[in-house]
């Protein structure tokens, strides 16, 4: 009788107690609905869910390295209006000590080869698509086509798309778009560094998924 006493005024652990636990498990599967309730950027969500990888920079580098099995590590899908923004993110890209490979198309296009063969040749010999979503990059029929193209080839090649909007609201985002991560670019120096190390971290995943099929 004295147990069964004893098992009736044991201690219950504190609501309080509960209620930490239940808020620390919640904020541990972040989602993209929780993003947009706080109001805060997309942009700083994906910069925030980048997390360090084991594989190293001299690993992407390497010669025998999963990195090398396309031309391009980005490919920049953009209008010609936006073309002196490109040119800078492209020179940033390739300047980064891991000196990225970028097609940018007005540079790296064949003369006499067909527009729509170079841009399906560019996503596909590319690991990251990089779409830059301005006014008039929803105005031009070619960006909407290679971003299509960029789109169908993910699902085969595992490959990775970066949207990056400046100076086009959010009710003008493309749908086709809207179950990815986007970067909102206000900054141009902090919206480049978010697209290097998104690529970085594409490369990194890439490496470590080769190398363990190897083993």
């Amino acid at each position: 009788a004295g147990w069964f006493r004893r098992l009736l005024h044991k201690p219950k652990p504190s609501s309080v107690e509960s209620g930490l636990n239940t808020g620390r498990s919640a904020s541990s599967s972040p989602s993209s609905s929780s993003a947009e309730s706080s109001g805060s950027s997309p942009g700083m969500s994906l910069a925030r869910s980048v997390r360090s990888s084991p594989v190293s920079v001299s690993d992407i580098n390497a010669s025998g390295s999963a990195r090398w099995a396309k031309t391009y590590d980005v490919c920049i899908c953009h209008s010609e209006v936006d073309l002196e923004l490109v040119e800078e993110l492209v020179s940033y890209l390739e300047g980064q000590p891991e000196s990225f490979r970028c097609f940018l198309q007005l540079r790296d296009a064949a003369p006499g080869s067909a527009v729509m063969t170079e841009l399906c040749d560019a996503v596909q010999n590319s690991h990251c698509w990089v779409m830059l979503i301005t006014p008039g990059f929803l105005r031009d029929p070619w960006c909407k086509y290679q971003m299509h193209q960029a789109l169908a080839e993910a699902p085969m090649a595992n490959g990775r798309t970066i949207p990056v909007l400046k100076d086009v609201d959010r009710k003008d985002y493309p749908k086709e778009l809207r179950n990815l991560y986007y970067i909102y670019m206000v900054l141009k120096e902090n919206s480049f560094r978010q697209i290097r190390d998104t690529v970085m971290r594409y490369l990194q995943e890439l490496c470590r998924s080769s190398a363990s099929r190897t083993e």
